[in-house]
């Protein structure tokens, strides 16, 4: 398968009074007094001041002391909680388990990713048969003192001779690209800078990749990212010599990828225009004739991407006329749709994804939010449904035409990430690694429910806990979500939500609109003039939850990160009496500004934004930043965010921390933690994971009540 500022004055006070903090008591706070500048903009006749306008500038000498004076106000307040570093000894001992990735087969080895336990990064091995010894072919934890550098795409050439792969460091998306040779392990002398949102396509010599211009180095964390461009590395060659092979100069706010399909006859792209809708053009080597792309399927209305060719003919999963996703086959030489072949029609149930293996097609579909998997032929003839262990979340179901074997990895709220072996010919699933989680699964259930949201729409959740608990509605309940982006949200294991379920805390996530649970009819009721359908079903499951006996509003906690961060900023704001605790991370919490830092302009198809003149009043409704209101008791919160995220700037969450604790009236803190050497989550090393995980749940437990 195809993979797809003003000047102003900043005036700290560092004051911080507390004692032990015993019975649950809130210490005495006193924030940094964070300077307000006279920033007014103009939007269509309305005018919105923006007094934190200052802290946008990462690099300024002000937003760095704000920073440090904003840490140790939060470091204050959390070495007071007694029991902190009980929760990090045991968050270190449910973590340190061996956690072993799904092996694939290139050339003569098979590779798989391990982490032995409490490692930063998993380890990349490799070995010459599934019982032979492994042996350590790239190991990230040696590339940083820290463990801060994280191993991206890795690509091998078609012959397996040689790999690339792409390394970030401190978590931004901004990318290196190296190539090593297979044999001797030895680094070749190819090294590509400045590439992001890029994946690697060998062909030849070579190999596809994505990447922008160099950028400033004083912005190059913020400043809005323009012009992606696809080029053609050649193996031996300096960067400068790469060839251009596509970009787009009248549309500056469009990406690209390249991909080459497995038998290399096609080089397609895929241009976008967002995070959603986007157009597919191809080139087919087997055309002498053919010396530029011709147009596939003309963009920006629907989702299409090419899953593989059967000789001539692409096979592309679309949802065009089937808002569920369907497989279709077109010929590039009559690509009107007129001319499209189904098959695999629309089921009731959301495709997500098709992979291949042996010749086989593996499309997997969500039934509510749950995997299912079926193998078909290329013609589409449906020969199995793939049985999986139960109600969860399936993930690898992707080979070469030649693998017979394939190996998935499926989980679930209370079952680690296990690893089965697949074979094609006979369907037969056997399980290749188990891993060992210092818990007991029998003492832990997960349940499925459904409540009605505002609207009157039927919206599912998950509750995970420990068995026993009882409906006295004194349950402390972490509600989690995102919703958006066309995203879904399904079963998956992680030892830090076990240890809040060990404590005796209802772990709960909601299947919100917005994300593709239930297709493309679900995505578009959460985004653009209908995301407010997202913070009602998330409220609604809060309320649900009170009215069931579950839980009460001063034992809920809401969590989400990037859109979910979002989503806790408009669901604090907008019912703030309905939540205890607020842990927004790394959230878009200025939906006025989001566009103009980095790849925030690609979230307009999902938002809308501020530059035009009919979106611009639904966004300032639930813009969290925005809707913040002198003198309310805002509950508990601890926003969370990184120094090198380049994806959702730090910006967003520092205006916001700013502005909560200049409208905040009441006991609750509202603090911000800011990492270090780290970005919006991706590669984050292990000791980081643990460290801001202890940090969540001692603030948590402390704000909940819990002992």
């Amino acid at each position: 398968m195809l993979k797809k500022t003003n000047k102003g004055l900043l005036i700290m006070s560092m004051t911080f009074m507390t004692g032990n903090l015993v019975a649950q008591q809130q210490p005495v706070i006193t924030y940094p007094n964070t300077w307000k500048v006279d920033t007014v903009d103009h939007y269509h006749g309305t005018d919105i001041a923006d007094p934190y306008r200052w802290l946008e500038d990462d690099n300024s000498d002000a937003t760095k002391a704000w920073v440090i004076a904003q840490n140790k106000v939060t470091e204050d307040y959390l070495s007071g909680i007694p029991f902190r570093k009980d929760i990090k000894k045991r968050l270190e001992e449910l973590w340190n388990y061996v956690k072993v990735g799904t092996p694939f087969k290139r050339g003569n080895y098979y590779y798989f990713y391990k982490n032995d336990g409490l490692q930063n990064q998993a380890v990349l091995y490799r070995m010459a048969a599934l019982d032979a010894q492994p042996e350590v072919f790239i190991d990230p934890n040696k590339l940083s003192a820290n463990g801060t550098a994280a191993l991206g795409t890795i690509s091998f050439s078609k012959d397996g001779k040689y790999v690339a792969y792409l390394l970030a460091q401190a978590g931004s998306d901004w990318q290196q690209a190296f190539v090593m040779d297979v044999a001797t392990g030895k680094l070749l002398e190819d090294k590509l800078d400045w590439i992001k949102f890029s994946g690697l396509s060998w062909r030849g010599d070579g190999f596809y990749y994505s990447r922008y211009d160099q950028p400033d180095e004083s912005s190059k964390l913020s400043k809005k990212n323009e012009f992606h461009k696809v080029y053609f590395h050649k193996m031996g060659t300096p960067q400068a010599q790469d060839e251009l092979i596509f970009v787009d100069k009248e549309h500056p706010l469009r990406s690209v990828g390249a991909q080459v399909t497995e038998d290399g006859r096609f080089l397609i792209l895929s241009v976008s225009e967002g995070t959603s809708g986007n157009e597919i053009w191809f080139r087919d080597f087997q055309d002498a004739s053919q010396t530029d792309f011709k147009l596939l399927i003309k963009g920006f209305d629907y989702d299409p991407d090419v899953i593989d060719n059967a000789g001539d003919q692409l096979l592309v999963r679309t949802n065009h006329d089937a808002p569920n996703y369907k497989v279709v086959s077109i010929n590039p030489g009559h690509p009107e749709q007129s001319n499209w072949k189904t098959i695999i029609p629309e089921k009731k149930e959301a495709l997500q994804g098709v992979g291949t293996a042996g010749g086989k097609l593996l499309p997997s579909y969500l039934k509510d939010a749950s995997t299912r998997v079926y193998q078909y032929d290329y013609n589409g003839k449906l020969e199995r449904e793939i049985k999986l262990p139960g109600i969860g979340t399936a993930t690898g179901f992707d080979a070469r035409k030649e693998d017979q074997v394939l190996f998935y990895s499926f989980s679930s709220f209370v079952m680690p990430a296990t690893v089965f072996k697949y074979e094609v010919a006979t369907g037969k699933s056997t399980v290749y690694n188990k891993p060992e989680v210092k818990f007991n699964p029998d003492q832990y259930e997960t349940k499925q429910l459904f409540f009605t949201s505002k609207d009157g729409t039927r919206v599912p959740m998950f509750l995970s806990y420990k068995k026993g608990i009882k409906l006295n509605g004194k349950n402390p309940v972490l509600l989690y979500g995102y919703g958006g982006f066309n995203i879904p949200i399904t079963p998956g294991f992680n030892v830090s939500n076990l240890y809040f379920m060990e404590q005796g805390g209802i772990f709960v996530v909601v299947s919100l609109r917005g994300g593709s649970e239930y297709g493309e009819a679900w995505h578009k009721a959460g985004m653009l003039d209908q995301k407010q359908h997202v913070f009602d079903d998330f409220i609604g499951a809060a309320e649900y939850l009170v009215k069931e006996k579950y839980t009460n509003p001063s034992k809920i906690a809401i969590r989400g990160g990037s859109n979910g961060g979002l989503l806790v900023g408009a669901c604090m704001t907008q019912r703030p009496d309905l939540f205890k605790v607020a842990l927004p991370a790394v959230g878009v919490m200025d939906m006025l500004r989001f566009q103009k830092f980095t790849i925030g302009w690609a979230w307009a198809v999902e938002y809308g934004s501020s530059d035009n003149a009919d979106q611009f009043p639904y966004l300032l409704k639930y813009s969290p930043l925005h809707n913040l209101k002198p003198g309310t008791h805002y509950p508990a919160t601890l926003i969370t965010t990184a120094d090198h995220d380049d994806r959702v700037v730090p910006a967003h969450s520092f205006k916001f921390a700013a502005a909560l604790q200049a409208c905040n009236e009441g006991p609750n803190p509202s603090l911000i933690r800011i990492e270090t050497q780290a970005g919006h989550g991706a590669g984050k090393p292990t000791s980081k994971q643990i460290d801001e995980a202890t940090d969540i749940w001692a603030f948590t437990m402390f704000n909940l009540g819990m002992k």
